[in-house]
């Protein structure tokens, strides 16, 4: 007689099996990409920092000053007319003394040029002294310069508060009652 035995027929994993390296196991899923957003949050203080600046200032008065006084121009560069004519005058008739003949004729000419030389320079002389004015005074702009220091503010430290957290950063001008904040949120790695 025939026995029947049942055919029961069992699933095989083949996923671990060696023997299959057609199948593969799937990769592991990635982590989502962190994502970041902008939220506000609450200013709970904002001090202003202050820095020192020298800043240099130019300061002038007006100081008098007394000057020694001149010739008002005349000096013995300049030329006397009237003292060569008397000093060539006197001067020709010292030389017309001396000598006599031809000599006399040549003392005449060399007394009238030296005298008109020294006449020049005498007169020339006077007339600086008659020009001669006392001290005077004239008003003279003085100037000096110093560093003024001026305190300036440089920026301001923010305290704020996010999600019941205190951050404390310094920021360049004072945010008000809030500031803006950037969040990245990324999941804990177990």
């Amino acid at each position: 007689m025939a026995s029947s035995v049942p055919m029961v027929s069992f699933a095989q994993d083949y996923r671990n099996d060696p023997r299959n390296d057609n199948y593969r196991v799937p990769a592991p899923v990635a982590a989502p990409m962190p994502s970041s957003f902008q939220d506000s949050a609450r200013v709970t203080r904002s001090l202003p920092r202050y820095e020192r600046v020298n800043i240099p200032e130019e300061q002038c008065r007006m100081e008098t000053e007394r000057v020694d006084g001149g010739n008002n121009g005349a000096g013995t560069q300049g030329r006397s007319i009237g003292g060569s004519i008397i000093g060539g005058i006197a001067g020709a008739v010292l030389g017309n003394q001396v000598g006599g003949g031809n000599g006399r004729t040549v003392a005449t000419a060399a007394g009238a040029i030296g005298g008109a030389m020294i006449g020049d320079r005498v007169g020339s002389n006077m007339e600086a002294n008659q020009g001669y004015q006392g001290p005077s005074e004239r008003q003279v702009r003085r100037c000096t310069t110093f560093n003024r220091t001026e305190e300036r503010i440089a920026g301001y430290d923010v305290t704020y508060q996010y999600q019941g957290r205190s951050y404390t950063t310094v920021m360049p001008n004072n945010p008000g009652n809030n500031v803006r904040v950037n969040v990245s949120v990324t999941p804990v790695a177990y």
